[in-house]
């Protein structure tokens, strides 16, 4: 019998088994995809943003509902740890302009190469293409390439992701085996449908900057893309959750002025210039803002100046979950203990996006991750150190 068993091998599963095997316990890692990390991998193929360097305050805050479960977790590996532990696996890291944290190779693939090396060289067992299917007794059961496996350990970790991203292995149908447990799954830092009219297709693929983006009490000054779909990209994903949860989305063309100083632009000598002339020379609105005042306001009796900062979306309808960055949902934290152990299973805890947190992009989900595998690693190093 092996001493831990973690299913998933991505950055939460594979934090609980550096911490399991650096305290000398045997460790398998099963994970139903080739290769593990593959939604890590994908992470980084634009940039790996690791975290965010933020007051733990401020950076606490946006896991929203689930910030006092994570609190303790965040608390002892936050942002400064992301950094120190990436750095000891040979990873310089730099600071952008927003706060966010990145290695300087940008990539993922040279830290899950390095992490990877540390494991298996503090002898970890990597069982790759072993699909988990549920538990016979005690033991944990799995598809393989060589047919139906078993596996007893001491105690075994699931750290098997949310429900976006089925092709990189985060399918969620681990959940049926979990189902007294688990929240229904629902797409978090997601893109929105819309339909748009004709004239919008000249700008299918142009991102939207220097506008504000709001839903209930959430803002984003972000960048966003249209697409043939409808709005996708790092700015609606900050107020993806709260237009999910039935907010309204207002879109402000020009965040820097005010109505009055829109109104006295616009009031300002016109002589024999169109409005859309007007727009484009007195207020510096590009042809995207105009797509934007044109497709969103009209049949919206209010002054023009009123338009163009309170543009309201019709009603939205979020894109698939498998579009989803990430999912909300998952294992309820009222159904684990503090050590994230569920209550159903003795010796058996949960880490990572499986979990019922969500978090927006900008190195929350990956912090978010690493600190919940770490947390549920120690809390089996402890059970093990102890029976």
């Amino acid at each position: 019998m092996i001493d831990a068993l973690i299913i998933g091998g991505g950055p939460a599963g594979l934090m609980a088994a550096e911490v399991l095997s650096a305290a000398g316990h045997s460790v398998v890692i099963a994970d139903s995809m080739p290769t593990v990390g593959r939604k890590f991998l994908m992470a980084g193929k634009s940039g790996l943003n690791l975290t965010k360097a933020e007051a733990k305050p401020k950076f606490n805050a946006a896991y929203g509902g689930a910030e006092e479960h994570l609190t303790p977790m965040l608390s002892a590996f936050g942002p400064d740890d992301v950094v120190s532990w990436a750095e000891g696996l040979g990873q310089d890291v730099f600071t952008g302009s927003t706060g966010r944290i990145f290695p300087k190779q940008m990539k993922a693939s040279p830290l899950l190469r390095a992490w990877l090396a540390r494991l298996i060289g503090q002898g970890v067992t990597v069982n790759t293409r072993w699909r988990w299917t549920g538990w016979d007794g005690d033991a944990a059961t799995f598809e393989t390439p060589n047919g139906p496996e078993n596996i007893t350990a001491k105690t075994k970790i699931l750290a098997m992701g949310g429900a976006s991203w089925k092709r990189l292995g985060s399918d969620g149908r681990w959940a049926e085996h979990l189902a007294d447990d688990v929240a229904p799954f629902q797409p978090a830092n997601m893109g929105f449908s819309c339909d748009w009219s004709a004239h919008m297709t000249q700008h299918f693929g142009a991102a939207v900057k220097g506008t504000k983006l709001t839903a209930g009490n959430t803002t984003s000054r972000g960048e966003f893309i249209i697409s043939s779909k409808g709005i996708e990209g790092g700015g609606v994903y900050t107020v993806s959750s709260a237009v999910r949860d039935g907010a309204p989305l207002v879109l402000d063309l020009l965040p820097d002025m005010s109505v009055d100083a829109i109104a006295a632009k616009l009031d300002g000598p016109k002589g024999k210039q169109s409005t859309a002339n007007l727009l484009r020379k007195a207020l510096k609105l590009d042809p995207v803002k105009r797509a934007f005042l044109n497709e969103l306001g009209r049949g919206l009796e209010v002054p023009l100046a009123e338009k163009i900062k309170a543009l309201p979306f019709p009603a939205l309808t979020p894109r698939p979950i498998d579009e989803a960055i990430s999912t909300a949902g998952g294992v309820r934290f009222d159904a684990l203990t503090n050590d994230l152990m569920l209550k159903s299973r003795d010796g058996v805890y949960c880490a990572g996006e499986m979990l019922d947190w969500e978090a927006p992009t900008g190195g929350y989900l990956i912090t978010g991750c690493l600190a919940t595998g770490r947390w549920a690693g120690q809390a089996a190093t402890r059970r093990l150190q102890t029976s």
